[in-house]
């Protein structure tokens, strides 16, 4: 199972950071979608990375319809406080690549792409009346997801920490 996180137009850095070490601990690639709202090099982005950064493949595209061409025909799902569907619905396990996209901060992905994709399109449940969950918690949530529905293929799930005491 190759997984695919997608950052369309990320705005906080640290956020960045965060869901680039989930990547490099997953093995999943990082999808950078511009414009982004920092500079890629800038230190919050960094230090939230640690020194996993050596450990990731970044794809950048200079655009969401780029995106849109190059993963056309393959398996993208959008999330999204506006679909009906829960991200635990889907059958990952039948797949070999799942493509996972996630929108801004500040106001998630454009109405005009969930809809033409809307069978596609999960959601997290939450509570009424809250917004969203932070965006490096939701690629966390989802990922995990596919993760373990595959026995969490290619990752150790087993610790001899002790073993070795």
């Amino acid at each position: 199972m190759k997984i695919n996180i997608v950052l369309v137009e990320p705005e906080i850095p640290q956020n960045t950071g965060n869901i680039a070490r989930t990547c490099a601990v997953i093995g999943a690639t990082l999808h950078l979608v511009k414009p982004l709202g920092f500079d890629i090099s800038q230190k919050a982005v960094k230090r939230a990375g640690l020194d996993y950064w050596d450990k990731l493949d970044i794809v950048t595209y200079e655009n969401l319809n780029e995106f849109k061409e190059k993963s056309k025909g393959k398996n993208v799902f959008l999330l999204s406080t506006k679909s009906k569907k829960v991200y635990s619905e889907i059958d990952f396990k039948s797949m070999d690549e799942v493509y996972l996209v996630f929108g801004p901060e500040t106001r998630g992905l454009n109405e005009e792409y969930i809809l033409e994709n809307f069978s596609n399109a999960v959601r997290i449940p939450m509570r009424d009346n809250i917004r969203s969950l932070n965006l490096s918690n939701s690629v966390a949530i989802v990922a995990y997801e596919v993760l373990r529905q595959v026995n969490f293929e290619n990752l150790v799930n087993y610790s001899d920490y002790f073993d070795k005491k």
